[in-house]
């Protein structure tokens, strides 16, 4: 599986965008996938790394990053201006089956992982479907955008905020893509992403991770309140238009 994984990586990286080394982030991003898959954590830590599973502190020895899964699919983002990645994991045949969406950060000037935050789901959460998601996510258009048509990390962010923003106020205008599609849990909306979109919900305490090479950003954020059910979501932006939305919300309907 590595070797897959380390080719996809490959293709997102951009060496022109290096405000932190790109190189240290596709290590990272490998090393965090190696822990997945064998329950050996490959990471390299930092003696005050904050580490948390659903908005709830965790533990490294006992904790995801010990467990080794079946991994079916996985996609990354490179934030070269956060020193961060993003990394989807989807695991339909493990037992039990989850669908994982991890932000780690890094410390610029030792390189090692500060900050590592999961939020993780299985069966009786919101929409899941493991098998679902990897249906629809190997069928979505994941390639890096040629580097003049790619969107400004301003204006992808800008469009995710736009959608998130909406829950709580019908009269933003959101760039709205022709088509867009919704993976939500493996639950799937389109060609119209604006079809079930709920009204007075607060998405607070966003932290995003946005790779420009591939126009998407992946903002993690508490559905419902500052107490509400920890939540990922993830869109592809081109044109300036969404396209792609994934989400990962660890809670009950």
């Amino acid at each position: 599986m590595l070797p897959v994984i380390l080719g996809a990586l490959a293709l997102l990286a951009s060496p022109t965008t290096a405000q932190c080394d790109v190189a240290i982030l596709q290590q990272t991003a490998v090393d965090y996938l190696t822990t997945a898959t064998t329950g050996q954590n490959k990471l390299s830590l930092a003696d005050s790394m904050t580490y948390t599973e659903n908005a709830k502190s965790a533990n490294t020895k006992s904790g995801m990053l010990s467990k080794a899964l079946k991994i079916s699919h996985n996609r990354t983002l490179l934030d070269t201006t956060q020193c961060a990645t993003y990394t989807e994991l989807i695991a339909p045949d493990n037992t039990p089956p989850y669908v994982i969406g991890t932000q780690i950060r890094l410390d610029t000037a030792s390189g090692k992982v500060n900050k590592l935050e999961s939020i993780i789901t299985t069966t009786g959460d919101w929409f899941f479907d493991a098998k679902s998601t990897l249906s629809y996510s190997l069928k979505e258009n994941r390639d890096p955008i040629p580097e003049a048509k790619r969107d400004t990390r301003a204006v992808i962010k800008a469009a995710a905020d736009a959608y998130l923003d909406l829950f709580n106020n019908k009269s933003v205008k959101v760039p709205w893509g022709n088509p867009c599609e919704r993976v939500e849990g493996g639950h799937y909306f389109g060609p119209d992403c604006n079809v079930g979109v709920p009204s007075g919900v607060q998405l607070v305490n966003r932290r995003y991770v946005c790779d420009e090479t591939v126009g998407t950003c992946d903002v993690m954020l508490a559905f419902g309140g500052a107490s509400g059910m920890p939540d990922s979501h993830e869109f592809r932006i081109e044109g300036g238009k969404i396209r792609l939305v994934h989400t990962i919300t660890a809670g009950k309907m």
